[in-house]
């Protein structure tokens, strides 16, 4: 498995344009509103623990967010009792944890703006 730190140099944006980028955290609000049942949050690492009959949607979100996030690490485990994604963010990132994570962090994360989004397109955003 890669870490986060061992994959290519890839710009820490977003890659979705404003109106995407609103759709995607309503669309992970909804999704963490129906199926979240824990996150933790240590250092560069977010875990997120899903309800096991969420895994088509949890799957969707994690390749939909490898597309427009290539700076972060996904990784999915499919276990019996629940869905758990790691989401580790590069050490470029550090000083802007808050705003990464947020999409995934927030209960209602169509409210929120992420550090990560549209308008923060250069390396020093985040």
């Amino acid at each position: 498995m890669m870490t986060a730190d061992a994959r290519p140099s890839v710009p820490i944006a977003c890659m979705l344009n404003s109106g995407d980028f609103r759709q995607r955290l309503a669309w992970i609000a909804a999704l963490n509103r129906d199926a979240l049942r824990t996150r933790h949050r240590g250092g560069r690492r977010l875990e997120l623990t899903y309800v096991p009959d969420a895994v088509d949607r949890v799957s969707e979100m994690v390749r939909r967010e490898q597309q427009c996030c290539a700076f972060l690490s996904f990784t999915l485990h499919r276990e019996a009792e629940r869905i758990r994604v790691v989401i580790e963010a590069p050490e470029a990132a550090a000083d802007s944890l808050d705003a990464v994570f947020e999409p995934f962090e927030a209960p209602d994360a169509a409210g929120g703006g992420c550090g990560c989004g549209p308008a923060a397109r250069d390396d020093t955003a985040h």
